[in-house]
């Protein structure tokens, strides 16, 4: 898993999730939802965020959560570890409950709050765990359409304005966007740089914030550079397929797994392009 992300600043808005180490389950049974939830209700309270949206399936989690006061690094640390211990305490088991920490993605609130509130409630649905969003107990979604009384840590107002003044016709729209959302395209087709989703206006903005945290040792240098070109941009713009890849892998940003699935190529075969071609340059003593 990636590094979590370490651009904070006031009001961004991240979606957060994780998966259970060796894709085991983070959570045995309703007790363990209970009292993730009830961290994460603290969490929120104690490091003043905003949570839009949450999801928890057996072997995942995800959240959206805007922070007024720079701080995800912190309540993401608090909310993991607490609920680690609290799990291998009650589980009787040690070692590490989640696969790495977690992974951030930094939204364009503007443009994409909607959009992953739906993606995060229609999870289990994706999964083929239940028909609808309606009958997943553990998701914002039932709260957020008054089915169930909402947590006082979750914000459903946000949401629900975008539909309507009305909250019950607000509510009626909501719905129906959500369960629109089954054969809509996914949102993740338009992360950038693997940290940004928005356009590229907000990229940019994201990365003259990076620019003023240059001297934060704690920003990986990865999450410095500008978003790589897409995979399908940089397969139009060479002829040669093996450019193509090696180009790829040039800007960092691409696994080589990604790039095999563009390039309709298993990934070890990738891997061994990038090398003939690493090899190819140290023979002619530059870059192609």
């Amino acid at each position: 898993m990636a590094r979590p992300l370490r651009l904070e600043f006031a009001g961004a808005l991240y979606h957060v999730s994780a998966r259970g180490a060796r894709r085991e389950p983070i959570y045995q049974d309703d007790e363990d939802r209970i009292a993730f939830l009830d961290l994460f209700g603290a969490v929120i309270e104690d490091f003043n965020w905003v949570a839009h949206a949450y999801c928890l399936t057996d072997r995942h989690f995800h959240l959206l959560v805007e922070t007024p006061d720079a701080n995800l690094g912190k309540g993401m640390r608090q909310l993991n570890g607490m609920y680690t211990q609290w799990s291998n305490r009650r589980h009787r088991r040690a070692g590490p409950l989640l696969q790495g920490r977690y992974k951030a993605i930094l939204v364009d609130k503007d443009s994409y709050l909607l959009e992953l509130c739906r993606y995060i409630v229609l999870n289990p649905v994706r999964a083929r765990l239940v028909k609808s969003a309606n009958q997943w107990r553990w998701s914002s979604y039932r709260a957020t359409v008054g089915k169930q009384d909402a947590p006082s840590w979750l914000s459903t107002d946000a949401v629900l304005e975008q539909f309507a003044r009305s909250r019950s016709l607000a509510r009626q729209r909501y719905a129906q966007f959500v369960a629109e959302g089954v054969k809509a395209k996914n949102p993740w087709d338009n992360v950038k740089g693997q940290i940004y989703l928005g356009d590229e206006r907000f990229v940019a903005r994201m990365q003259r914030k990076l620019t003023r945290q240059a001297a934060d040792i704690n920003i990986p240098q990865a999450q410095r550079r500008a978003p790589a070109p897409s995979l399908a941009h940089i397969r139009r713009t060479h002829k040669d397929r093996n450019r193509a890849i090696l180009k790829a892998h040039d800007t960092g940003q691409y696994s080589y797994s990604e790039i095999g699935k563009q390039f309709k190529l298993h990934f070890t075969t990738v891997g061994r392009i990038v090398k003939a071609g690493r090899q190819a340059r140290r023979v002619t003593g530059h870059r192609r």
